[in-house]
Order: structure tokens, then C-alpha cells, then sequence
């Protein structure tokens, strides 16, 4: 068994380094591998199944709120990208630039897409004539560059999968209500599928969105107790209207200015799951998003009937809907078991000769390690229970770490300890000035997550100026 135990120990525990942890785990669970393009990452099967059961999940829940799948080019032109002054502001750090066509220098650079608000409102101003027109409901799977200085694999990388959602509205309650029904449909999808709790909230003017009226956000927690932004919503009001000139004629034939959403998730997601769900034999993954849900190890396989059982039992949990593999390679027992534990496959069934002539196999859950003996004829029924216990049991363990690691204060001095020393959330006042967020960042390294939509009053003074408190907001240290 000692070669066995070599894919286990070559992950370095989280409790000794949370972020080596984490590269061992993508690494070792074949999720990326590095490319030789520097700061980008080559997602492997693995990490792109993952990736692909997202992309349906979310792609079918935006299509029953009547959103439909366009796409856009890659390139913006720098005129087209200085349209929105503080759009391009905000981007201009990590904006990657082609200066030439072949051989020839471009008349005009074109920057590759690191969002893609300016393309849309260029289609919509044409493409938008009248109130018969509204609204239009548009979002797009791509990938989009930006030129980050660190980088690490699924959480920053300089090129990135993602949706974004882009909207036009008639009225400025449409637009509102369309942001707030995509943040709650984020919230519902990381909770129900992922099985990772989140907080609902506004962010502040500082972190908001650059060219937005207003951003929300959905917070979660790692087991590090760092915060990672997991999808955001932009209401864009008609600023941007504005200054593309998108208008519409409306019922009484009078020009009116559309107003717009911008929603997206990314990649990033695949990274939160390791972070929330991991432990240090490896992934653990919500049954709803794993790739394969069953793997289906033979013991002895090369005794007669042991295989043609193994498969038999494969073809049984196929046709109930389960995504079932067989592991037939010439590894040993104990290395497979490792194996599946590693790509955090949820539930692994053992089978060999004794078991076939008992009727049974051996079921064991992933996250928990319980091992049930089970009749062939049961093995449906009782995969399905492991499966809903499972991912229910995760979204729960993840949810009392959390609330574990959710802290108050009131006062200065207590709430930069709490931050020095304890991992974690911190619900603190907060006046409404950008120079005590500036402050608080600069004292504690922490940024304000966001202003909750449940509000609560801990005191009724800011907790870093003691002037009148206007917002209960979430801070923490943040990937």
C-alpha cells in the first residue's frame, strides 16, 4: 500500500500552507496544467467538465428568465473602448493591446476584450429603434483577457471563461429589477448546485463596478476564511445610453434613452468549489456539478466475471441518470481508491469476487469516508440517497464554517484584531466615507465585501471614524 499512499502525500496539508494546498490539488487532480504563455493556464478535461456542467446549469436557468446566447468579436478598437470615461478608467490597467495586422501596423490599436459593455452598446444603438424593440435580453459564453501581475490557477488568470449577460431596459425599474433577479438566480445556483452559501449584497461606490450606477454581489467564504467575490451584477442605469446614444421610440413617439444590466461568472467559480468543498486528500465535489458521480473500482478484476460485473453495475446506474465510470486500469485497488478521492468523485463503489458471490457490493462516500454494504439490487436506490445527502450535507458543513467564522465589532481597536488574528468575515458599521475604506484597507489589508441586503445594526456609530453609522457591511481579506 505504500505506493498507494504517494498521490495523497504529495498535497501538501492546508492546514501548513492553505495556498500550496490548493496548487496541488489542481495540479495533482489533473484540473490545469501551465502553459508557456505566462499568466495563462491550460484547463485539462477534468477542470473543463466541470466547467462545461456550469455552463449548463446556468446557461438553462438564463434561457427560463428569457435570455438569449449571442456573441461578440474579440477586439474592441480604442475609439470604440474611450466612448465611457470611466469604463475605460477602470480598465486600462489590464487592457492587452494588438498593434499590427501581420506585417502591417494597425491605423487604429485594438484591445483584446477584457469586458465586453462597449461592443454591446455599439450593437444596441443600432439595433434598438423602438419601444417594440425592449427589452433585449442577450449574454455570451467567451473567454476575456486581462493583464494581471499575479496570477493563480481558476481564481486570476490573464485569460478567463466567462458569461456576461448584457441587457437594455425601457424603464429604470425594469433595469433594477433585472439586475436584482440575476444576482438572486447566482445566489440560488452557487447554494443548489454548488452547494456554497453566499452573501447577497450591494458593494460600495469605491468597489463598484467602473461605468455602473450600482453593483451587487455575491460573497463567499473559503475554508482559508478568505473572501471571494463569486458573480456580480451591475445596474448601468442609461449612463451608457448616454454616451453610445442608444435610444428608443416610445409609445408616444418620443426619443427615450434604454436603460442597461451587465451580469456575470467565471471560471473563478471552479476555484471556490475546490476552496469550500477541498480536504487535504484532495477535491470533494458537489454530486450536481461532479463529472462522473460514480466510479465503480473492480477488485481482482482480472478474475473471471469481474469485470462483466463491474460493467453490468455501470450500465444499472446509467440508465437511472447517474454519471457513472468504470476504472479498468491495471493500478492497484488501494492507488484507484486514492485516485477517486483526489478528483473528489462523490461516490465510489468496490466490487470483486467475494462481493459477487454475496450479492453485494461495498459503497463508499466521498466526503465523509462511510463505507455501506449494498445489495446489487439496491445500489440505485441507495446512490441516490448518498448523492441528496451528500450534497445537502456540504452546503451545510460549508454554511456553520461560515457563520464559525462571521465575526462582530464595534470598536476600532477590536475589529483590526479580529482581522489580525481570526480568519473570517467581519460585520462592522461603516458612515458611508471612502476614507475610512481607504483606512481600514490600509490598517488591515481587508476591503468591504459588501453592504448586505439584510441589514442589522451592531451600533449606531461607523466603526472606524465613530461618525454616524449609515451601512452593516461585510469586510474581509479577499483573494
Amino acid at each position: 500500500m505504500s505506493n498507494d499512499k504517494k498521490l495523497v502525500e504529495a498535497i501538501t496539508s492546508m492546514e501548513e500552507d492553505f495556498a500550496q494546498w490548493y496548487t496541488d490539488v489542481v495540479k495533482k487532480a489533473e484540473l490545469i496544467d501551465y502553459s508557456s504563455v505566462k499568466g495563462c493556464m491550460v484547463i485539462k478535461p477534468a477542470g473543463y467538465a466541470i466547467w462545461e456542467n456550469i455552463q449548463k446549469e446556468l446557461d438553462a436557468r438564463f434561457k427560463a428568465t428569457g435570455v438569449e446566447n449571442v456573441y461578440m468579436p474579440m477586439f474592441i478598437p480604442e475609439s470604440l473602448l474611450q466612448v465611457e470615461k470611466d469604463h475605460v478608467e477602470g480598465f486600462a490597467p489590464e487592457v492587452a493591446w494588438v498593434t499590427h495586422g501581420g506585417l502591417e501596423p494597425l491605423q487604429e490599436r485594438m484591445c483584446v476584450r477584457p469586458t465586453s459593455e462597449t461592443l454591446f452598446c455599439d450593437f444596441y444603438a443600432k439595433d434598438i429603434q423602438s419601444h417594440r424593440d425592449l427589452p433585449r435580453l442577450y449574454n455570451q459564453w467567451c473567454s476575456v483577457v486581462r493583464w494581471e501581475k499575479t496570477t493563480r490557477p481558476f481564481l486570476r488568470s490573464r485569460e478567463f471563461l466567462w458569461q456576461e449577460g448584457h441587457t437594455a431596459h425601457a424603464t429604470e425599474e425594469e433595469s433594477e429589477e433585472r439586475t436584482i433577479q440575476m444576482l438572486n438566480l447566482y445566489a440560488d445556483f452557487c447554494e443548489n448546485v454548488l452547494a456554497m452559501p453566499v452573501i447577497k449584497g450591494k458593494k460600495t461606490d469605491k468597489e463598484k463596478f467602473a461605468g455602473a450606477e450600482s453593483t451587487y454581489t455575491i460573497e463567499a467564504l473559503m475554508h482559508d476564511g478568505k473572501a471571494l467575490q463569486s458573480g456580480t451584477s451591475h445596474n448601468f442605469g442609461d449612463g451608457f445610453a448616454k454616451a453610445f446614444g442608444i435610444q428608443y421610440t416610445d409609445k408616444e413617439n418620443k426619443l427615450q434613452y434604454v436603460h442597461q444590466t451587465s451580469w456575470g461568472m467565471t471560471t473563478r467559480l471552479i476555484g471556490a468549489i475546490i476552496m469550500v468543498h477541498g480536504d487535504n486528500s484532495g477535491l470533494v465535489l458537489p454530486p450536481k456539478i461532479a463529472p462522473t458521480q460514480v466510479m465503480i473500482i473492480p477488485i481482482q478484476q482480472k478474475k473471471e466475471g469481474v469485470l462483466e460485473k463491474a460493467s453490468e453495475l455501470k450500465e444499472q446506474l446509467l440508465n437511472n441518470g447517474f454519471r457513472v465510470k468504470v476504472d479498468e486500469t491495471d493500478k492497484s485497488p488501494g492507488w484507484k481508491f486514492s485516485e477517486a478521492e483526489m478528483r473528489g468523485i462523490p461516490v465510489r463503489v468496490e466490487v470483486g469476487p467475494k462481493d459477487i458471490e454475496a450479492g453485494q457490493c461495498v459503497v463508499v462516500r466521498r466526503d465523509t469516508r462511510e463505507k455501506t454494504v449494498v445489495s446489487f439490487e439496491e445500489l440505485n436506490q441507495k446512490v441516490a440517497e448518498i448523492l441528496g445527502a451528500m450534497q445537502h450535507d456540504l452546503l451545510e458543513r460549508a454554511r456553520t464554517h461560515r457563520e464559525a467564522h462571521t465575526y462582530s465589532a464595534a470598536a476600532y481597536e477590536e475589529f483590526k484584531e479580529i482581522l489580525e488574528t481570526k480568519p473570517g468575515f467581519v460585520k462592522a458599521m461603516w458612515c458611508g466615507d471612502e476614507a475610512c475604506e481607504n483606512k481600514i484597507k490600509e490598517d488591515t489589508s481587508a476591503t468591504s465585501r459588501c453592504m448586505p441586503f439584510e441589514q442589522e445594526t451592531i451600533s449606531e456609530k461607523c466603526v472606524c471614524c465613530g461618525k454616524d453609522a449609515k451601512k452593516l457591511v461585510y469586510w474581509g481579506k479577499a483573494y
